[in-house]
């Protein structure tokens, strides 16, 4: 379980096998930005994200008894899953809660989709599961201009609103770790596809159980939380991370960690649309535009828009990449 091997790289994989399950995860992570903004208004950020996980972690374990399947039972796995667990889960979760008290559900949708930007050159130089070239690296600076517009940074920054914003950055840096850490460390084919999202989970509702009472105090009575901001985090927690866990494992381990990454392609417009037309939330102009030259920027590190022949795939330069690493290439 330390790796994928040749005969089971994810570019074999047919577009079908993997191309439902990704759009699936476009409407429903896409959605989840708006349930969040309705179920922090009554309940602390810690408390959202222990209950979204707490119930994926109950759907995903009716799952396994359904299906037989039985959880890892190797502790090097089980030491995989609890970081994925904390730094891929619990943190992000808790940090988008906290960042949509103070930013639109809508910006927190479109800060999500710097993710791709994050994940490249962490497994480029960390992990080792991609191959940098100049095409992903002018992907990249695109991609970090666009945010630069998306903040605003010509009318200054400070305030509760760039804090909002950064959380959101935070969790999407998270995220930019977690995916390649997973394809790096539980991509086997021999892993059951539910046992994995269903450990990672168990290990972040331990994490946010420790946590979250010493952070936020005692639970609210149920008597003092609507009916509509509890359906919101049932709502995050059996769909947004109990049935897109289950599909974000298949899509990282059939099409590749830069390729389930890009799912975030998707889900900045379908958080737009739901938090303008439910929320009748505004954006400033630039917020937008920022956005579209992020995911252009995806786009061109992604290649769906190539270079002129004889460039798009040239890799750095040895100035680029250190002497000392060994470049993996998924492809």
């Amino acid at each position: 379980m330390s790796g994928v091997n040749a005969a089971s790289t994810p570019d074999k994989a047919e577009l079908r096998s993997w191309l439902p399950g990704y759009l699936a995860l476009a409407l429903i992570w896409g959605s989840s930005f708006l349930f969040i903004k309705v179920a922090v208004r009554e309940l602390h950020p810690l408390y959202v994200a222990l209950g979204r996980v707490g119930v994926g972690a109950l759907v995903l374990a009716v799952a396994l008894l359904v299906t037989r399947a039985p959880l890892p039972r190797e502790p090097r796995v089980w030491g995989h899953l609890t970081v994925i667990g904390v730094v891929g889960v619990a943190i992000p979760f808790a940090l988008f809660s906290y960042g949509e008290e103070r930013v639109s559900s809508v910006l927190a949708g479109i800060w999500n989709a710097t993710t791709p930007l994050f994940v490249l050159p962490i497994a480029v130089l960390a992990f080792r599961t991609e191959r940098m070239t100049l095409r992903r690296a002018i992907g990249l600076v695109l991609g970090f201009i666009g945010v630069l517009v998306v903040l605003g940074v010509w009318h200054g920054i400070g305030g509760a609103h760039l804090t909002g914003q950064l959380m959101c950055v935070g969790a999407a840096l998270c995220y930019g770790i977690a995916i390649p850490y997973t394809r790096r460390f539980l991509s086997s084919p021999q892993a059951s596809p539910l046992a994995l999202p269903a450990g990672q989970v168990i290990t972040a509702t331990i994490a946010l159980l420790v946590v979250t009472p010493l952070v936020a105090g005692a639970p609210p009575a149920p008597t003092d939380v609507s009916l509509p901001a509890v359906g919101c985090v049932l709502a995050l927690g059996a769909l947004g991370t109990g049935l897109a866990f289950v599909l974000m494992f298949r899509v990282v381990r059939m099409a590749g960690a830069s390729m389930a990454a890009s799912v975030t392609y998707l889900l900045p417009i379908v958080a737009t649309v739901i938090g303008v037309v439910v929320l009748n939330e505004e954006l400033s102009w630039y917020q937008p535009a920022g956005a579209a030259v992020v995911l252009l920027g995806v786009a061109v590190s992604q290649g769906a828009f190539r270079l002129p022949a004889g460039r798009s795939g040239a890799p750095l330069t040895s100035d680029d990449i250190p002497q000392d690493e060994t470049v993996v290439s998924r492809r």
